[in-house]
């Protein structure tokens, strides 16, 4: 087959370049195709040709800053930035061509498959099955100390780039292919330090959640891969939680094992396991009961009895404490509940303050963990989506009631409100503490904002939920279901939310599918209710079936950079 070439605007407008492999015949089926760093989608041919596939449409992307897409050469600001890529990409696929989610397989290499798999993770899509081919989990860069030294090297002179040590001989062992290698003007032997930074530290949370994975997968390796680690491939496999899994290793192979002298058994192991997988149905597993068993079941139970933590983490809470007499911050976590409005409230206002100058130095160090930049960024997140819906909405001239039943002090509400003066818009604040409706009230007086009520409410009561009126056109639930394990208190909340919400209207809620500081967390910190703050999380395929099984559609989402915090859409 020849390929026709398309482009497509991603999620910031960034003009993406791909080649599309489409039978004559009326086609339900995709595999689609992403190729290893510095590559391009022109690389792909041949292995269509082989794969010998004439009632699948094949897809292959030019990644950004790569091949004839644009974007600065082996560059880009992180790579949360192509894993939302590759959503853009697979989402203009199914609208365009008309093909399900649930009939798409993926083929990711190399750096491609870290990039894919976060995605995975991340967004949980229906795909029927994906393919990892020399996953780039670990890559070698043989120079001791190298990601540190990276890393020192970004903060003292900015951003700048790598060159891949990496010969033509070393990725193949066919000397046609390699002089290939070696001649095509659209191959750039450049990385970004930040990116390959960045890869290193989505491949270890990968690697470290693993379990989280479902989608049914073939990993193929290389015995002779002298770019990546085959060890931590195994690892990673062994991790999966897919209920269909194999991984293939071709012995004698190097990276670049689909311009490898034995190709064709590779391209043919391929072949049969895409075969294999369309032709079961496709049943996705349900994860209605994650809540008693399972990856993250296990993991809440461990951290449930893990009696402290131990030495380590009893040092680190005597260390906390003391630092809250001179941290405003930390004390008032220590006063209120670390997971409290008030003090998100402070998290989000981003203001260091303390006792003397060491206290402020604390306070903005605490300001600066990760988990708290991930929540600022999740709140960034809440606006852009509730900006987008109320513009949506009030284009529609319809009257616009937004209703949030754990709003907290309510402040991102009540601001982005007040960014749309005239609008007439209204809504009904809840919260469970008095102290936060007071302070939500008090907020928009001080806005001049009257069209907000505040009133003490149960967020998981569904028929007094059910029974708030007027109706909304758009419900919030934000920062709550993360902290209750249970999934039917969880669907209480959600069914009530459906019946509050005006047929059409929309929900926006949140999700934490990882945190790679839960075990400290758990051990050190306290919650609202003075207990330690253990938390089971979700996965993002988890949060989506409770939210579809109480009557919602799921239609976007928003996640940072460190696939740590979700905001999504449903209708």
């Amino acid at each position: 087959m020849k390929a026709t070439e398309h482009s497509l605007p991603s999620w910031d407008g960034a003009e993406l370049f791909y080649r599309a492999w489409v039978p004559p015949l009326e086609m339900h089926k995709a595999l689609l195709l992403f190729h290893r760093g510095h590559e391009h989608s022109g690389r792909w041919q041949e292995t269509v040709q082989r794969l010998n596939l004439p009632d699948t449409a094949i897809f292959a992307w030019d990644a950004r800053g790569h091949g004839r897409s644009s974007g600065e050469r082996g560059a880009a600001q992180s790579v949360g930035d192509l894993v939302k890529d590759v959503d853009a990409f697979v989402r203009h696929l199914s609208r365009n061509h008309g093909i399900a989610l649930e009939n798409m397989i993926v083929l990711a290499h190399s750096l491609a498959a870290v990039i894919v798999t976060a995605w995975v993770h991340d967004y949980a899509p229906g795909i029927r099955a994906m393919i990892l081919a020399t996953p780039a989990f670990r890559v070698r860069l043989y120079l001791p100390l190298a990601i540190p030294a990276l890393r020192l090297k970004e903060r003292l002179f900015g951003p700048g780039y790598v060159k891949s040590y990496v010969k033509a001989r070393m990725l193949t062992h066919d000397p046609v292919e390699a002089a290939h290698y070696d001649a095509d003007p659209l191959i750039f032997k450049q990385i970004s330090v930040n990116v390959l930074l960045d890869l290193h530290d989505t491949a270890l949370r990968l690697m470290a959640d693993a379990g989280a994975i479902h989608t049914p997968t073939l990993l193929l390796g290389a015995g002779r891969d002298w770019v990546v680690s085959l060890p931590e491939q195994k690892k990673f496999w062994n991790a999966l939680f897919s209920p269909v899994k194999e991984m293939h290793v071709f012995p004698k192979s190097f990276h670049a094992i689909f311009h490898e002298v034995n190709r064709a058994e590779v391209m043919e192991r391929v072949r049969q396991f895409v075969m294999e997988r369309f032709a079961r149905d496709a049943t996705p597993p349900s994860f209605l009961e994650a809540d008693s068993s399972g990856h993250t079941f296990d993991e809440y139970n461990r951290l449930r009895n893990g009696n402290g933590g131990g030495l380590k983490f009893a040092a680190a809470r005597t260390g906390l404490k003391m630092a809250g007499r001179l941290s405003k911050g930390v004390g008032i976590g220590w006063r209120n509940g670390f997971d409290s409005g008030l003090s998100l409230d402070y998290i989000y206002e981003n203001q260091a303050r303390g006792s003397l100058g060491l206290g402020r130095m604390i306070d903005r160090s605490y300001l600066n963990t990760i988990g708290w930049r991930g929540i600022r960024q999740r709140r960034a997140n809440l606006e852009k989506t509730l900006r987008k819906l109320i513009e949506r909405v009030h284009t529609e001239a319809r009257p616009l009631h937004i209703l949030d039943i754990a709003a907290g002090p309510g402040r991102y509400v009540i601001e982005t409100i007040a960014a749309f003066p005239g609008a007439g818009l209204t809504a009904m604040l809840r919260d469970n503490r008095e102290e936060n409706v007071e302070a939500a009230r008090a907020l928009a007086r001080r806005l001049k904002l009257g069209g907000i009520t505040a009133e003490v409410g149960d967020a998981f009561d569904e028929e007094a939920i059910a029974r708030i009126v007027p109706g909304a056109n758009i419900g919030i639930v934000s920062g709550l279901y993360e902290l209750f394990p249970s999934n039917e208190t969880v669907l209480r909340s959600l069914r009530g939310l459906a019946r509050a919400i005006e047929p059409g209207g929309f929900l926006i809620y949140t999700n934490q599918p990882w945190h790679p500081q839960v075990e400290f967390i758990a051990h050190v910190l306290r919650n609202r209710e003075g207990k330690p703050w253990i938390m089971r999380r979700r996965t993002t395929a988890e949060i989506d079936q409770l939210v579809q099984g109480a009557g919602f559609e799921k239609i976007g989402m928003e996640v940072d950079q460190w696939g740590m915090f979700t905001v999504s859409t449903a209708q």
